[in-house]
């Protein structure tokens, strides 16, 4: 729960900003990280020392539910002249340390990031006769701020978020958001590390699916040059209906060029998916999806978690040669990993359960395996293969749901340990999958309906595959009504069986159904009910799909 009030307001919630009239003896009992971030407000609002503002009226470090503890709100006036209206400028406070005494965030040294590094912001367009700020964007910024909470899993310029409802609880057609650096907003040095300002730019289904296949960065430079879709500040007009390739054609050559030339620098999503290992049963006492201690199972390393981090993080940088952190990663300047390991590691559970060390997980090398994804992260494969692997890239999907992770790679990147000569290899509950340019291609022909409107179907593909006497099944649940895993076998599901010429049978738990499917639904429509019934929970409840860990 939050209220709103003047800044300047009286109340333990809510201290005066500071400012060069502060008196002394106020400014030095003002929390430290805070009034650094003030210090830049002031810098860029001169005339609002006290703006209007949310505050979590019992704080995070209190038991609350919000992790911001306030979110200040300006009127910004913009520039007429150059195409940049008059909006409200939101800014959050949490998701850095605003205090220094661990009742939040670990103190890491002033060298690095403060606290996750970073506060969210976003621009509303004014409207006509509008006097006051809505308070709607505090609370989408506190849902964004409970995800990066709960899984530690932090945002940077680029990423995209799949939402799934109208950013306003309206109709409008702004439904999504990209993150990008604020315009105005530079990075503040406080006693507990550097905070940038991530800024939050609201965006159609059609810019969202662009940013996917092709870049976020892209899509954010198109963005600007349409005034009313973003312009310079990228400015978020929730009455826009018509999408930047609706306004102007030719930006969609664009996009379609950059895919071509490009690929995609989504390298990777938080999704819901599962893995079986078909080559044994799954009961096997050393099977290496459940390494078990007593009856609990084996959780991910804090190594493998951040490699599987670091794996996103370089898969971002869409010039660098493609490399996957070895096993034994060490820790490099520049980097969100290097500070301290906090809370909750965002790969491991909170249960009491003893980690088996990491150097003694061994790398299993599989026969078969069956992939299983939700309808959205199943509709993402073509872009991980066209447009990641044909680039000589990866693509990692991380589950929301469980300590488990798979991640396609192509014959280019070094470091992975699926090889081409044991194709699937699994440290733990991680999951690689090596695929040839060959096989991807074929691949590619073989799920043409996931990106297709017509009917989808069930089918049974036999196709040669690099590893003699291997197989790959694919599931793709399609209904809301699966249940809450996909651990156990969907009652509708697209399903490609992938088998070497000379197969052995299948295993029994692969599905085998050739018929169609009894009923007839666009994937999109398939895609929306399937967010919402998977979605993690936060308000409202979407799928996020960050473009890294």
């Amino acid at each position: 729960m939050a209220e709103l009030r003047p800044s300047g307001a009286p109340g333990p919630a809510a201290p005066p900003a500071p400012g060069p009239s502060a008196p002394p003896a106020f400014a030095s009992l003002f929390p430290p990280g805070l009034h650094a971030i003030y210090g830049e407000c002031r810098r860029l609002y001169p005339d609002q020392p006290n703006p209007l503002q949310v505050t979590a009226i019992v704080k995070y470090w209190l038991g609350g539910p919000d992790p911001l503890d306030y979110v200040s709100m300006y009127r910004n006036m913009g520039s007429p002249s150059a195409n940049i209206p008059e909006h409200w400028h939101y800014i959050s406070f949490g998701l850095s340390d605003l205090y220094g005494d661990s009742r939040v965030h670990e103190f890491t040294g002033t060298d690095g990031p403060s606290g996750f590094g970073f506060e969210l912001t976003f621009r509303l367009k004014r409207e006509t006769g509008e006097s006051a700020p809505p308070t709607w964007p505090a609370e989408l910024m506190q849902g964004l701020a409970r995800y990066v909470f709960q899984s530690e899993n932090t945002f940077c310029s680029g990423d995209h978020v799949s939402w799934h409802s109208p950013l306003d609880n309206s109709e409008s057609r702004i439904q999504h958001m990209l993150l990008t650096e604020d315009p105005q907003m530079q990075p503040v040095q406080t006693p507990f590390g550097v905070v940038t300002f991530l800024q939050i730019v609201g965006v159609c289904t059609e810019e969202l699916h662009a940013a996917q296949q092709w870049n976020g960065q892209g899509i954010l430079e198109l963005l600007r040059t349409v005034p009313v879709a973003g312009g310079p500040w990228l400015i978020t007009d929730m009455r826009r209906g018509e999408t930047i390739f609706e306004i102007d054609p030719h930006l969609q050559e664009r996009v379609d060029k950059g895919i071509e030339t490009d690929g995609s620098n989504l390298s990777g999503v938080s999704a819901k998916c599962a893995w079986d290992d078909l080559s044994r049963p799954p009961e096997d006492d050393e099977d290496s999806r459940s390494i078990c201690i007593g009856t609990q199972p084996r959780r991910l390393s804090g190594k493998d978690t951040e490699q599987i981090r670091e794996t996103l993080r370089r898969g971002l940088e869409i010039n660098s040669k493609p490399v996957l952190p070895p096993i034994n990663p060490q820790r490099q300047n520049g980097f969100t990993h290097d500070r301290a390991p906090s809370r909750k590691d965002s790969l491991e559970s909170d249960s009491s359960t003893a980690i088996i060390p990491h150097e003694l997980i061994r790398t299993r090398q599989l026969e078969s395996v069956h992939l299983k994804f939700n309808q959205e992260s199943g509709a993402l494969i073509p872009l991980c293969l066209r447009g990641r692997l044909l680039h000589g890239r990866h693509f990692t999907y991380k589950s929301i749901t469980g300590d488990m992770a798979i991640t396609f790679v192509s014959t280019g990147v070094e470091g992975a340990f699926a090889t081409e000569e044991h194709p699937y290899a699994a440290h733990g509950p991680w999951l690689q999958i090596l695929l040839t340019e060959e096989f991807v291609e074929k691949m590619l022909e073989d799920l043409e309906d996931l990106t297709s409107p017509e009917e989808v179907s069930l089918f049974h593909s036999n196709s040669g595959f690099q590893s003699p006497g291997a197989h790959v099944c694919l599931s793709v649940c399609q209904s809301p009504q699966c249940g809450d895993g996909l651990d156990r076998s969907p009652c509708r599901c697209y399903t490609a069986l992938f088998l070497a010429p000379h197969h052995p049978p299948p295993h029994p738990s692969c599905p085998k159904d050739t018929g169609k499917l009894s009923e007839s639904t666009a994937p999109e429509n398939l895609m929306e009910e399937a967010a919402r019934a998977f979605g993690l929970v936060v308000f409202p409840q979407p799928l996020l799909f960050p473009g890294r860990f």
